[in-house]
């Protein structure tokens, strides 16, 4: 037991450090809707969200929005600027009431450079975001419509973060999630009632969405 509880205690805690530690910071508020940046701004920054939840939304050059990602508590964005990519590639949209870190570029390189443990802990952070990106491409490439949004759907409540069987969700609307997977909001709603009717999905108080839901992204 006693091993146990120092092992749990060693665990390096990102948020803690980031809010305790000697870095230049600025803590930013954004009310539901606000614009945190605009594709096209100069990448000057990395960001790390405190509380709340994020849309990152590309729009190509012939005007065509497509949702790429949702970010929650304890997601980076933004990091592409250490990277030498001058200007954002996105524009990150508040869903709710949200908070955010705003480290400067040359603070976070600093950071990454002296502070081993968080160093670590960003790394692999950038290495499940690749991991995520490359999921991504083949849900596109080769998944039906049907199984894209059910993955959605479990990645928007964290399925696996934590173990329960039935999770309320921030509200999203089936506009983004048609964006987000490549099809049109009445597939989407076709779905989205197919699932109800399933029992993998509650629309009471909130979406609650079922880890059973699962099975659809199983299924052959």
């Amino acid at each position: 037991m006693a091993a146990k509880a120092q092992s749990k205690a060693t665990v390096f805690e990102t948020a803690r450090y980031l809010n305790t530690a000697g870095i230049a910071k600025k803590v930013a508020n954004f009310r539901k809707g606000q614009t945190i940046f605009s594709q096209g701004d100069p990448s000057d920054s990395v960001l790390y969200l405190q509380r709340g939840s994020v849309k990152l939304t590309i729009i190509s050059s012939g005007g065509k929005e497509a949702v790429i990602a949702l970010l929650y508590a304890a997601d980076f964005f933004g990091e592409g600027c250490i990277a030498g990519q001058p200007l954002r590639i996105a524009t990150a949209v508040a869903l709710e009431p949200t908070t955010v870190l705003l480290i400067g570029k040359k603070e976070m390189i600093r950071v990454l450079h002296e502070e081993h443990e968080f160093s670590d802990r960003f790394v692999s952070h950038m290495l499940k975001r690749n991991v995520r990106v490359e999921e991504d491409l083949v849900d596109q490439l080769f998944n039906s419509t049907e199984k894209r949004l059910a993955r959605i759907l479990l990645l928007v409540a964290r399925y696996g973060k934590a173990e329960e069987p039935e999770k309320i969700v921030a509200k999203i609307s089936q506009e983004t999630l048609a964006e987000m997977i490549g099809t049109t909001r009445s597939r989407v709603s076709v779905f989205m009632n197919k699932f109800r009717k399933l029992g993998y999905i509650k629309y009471n108080g909130g979406l609650r969405i079922n880890s059973s839901l699962l099975r659809i992204v199983l299924r052959d």
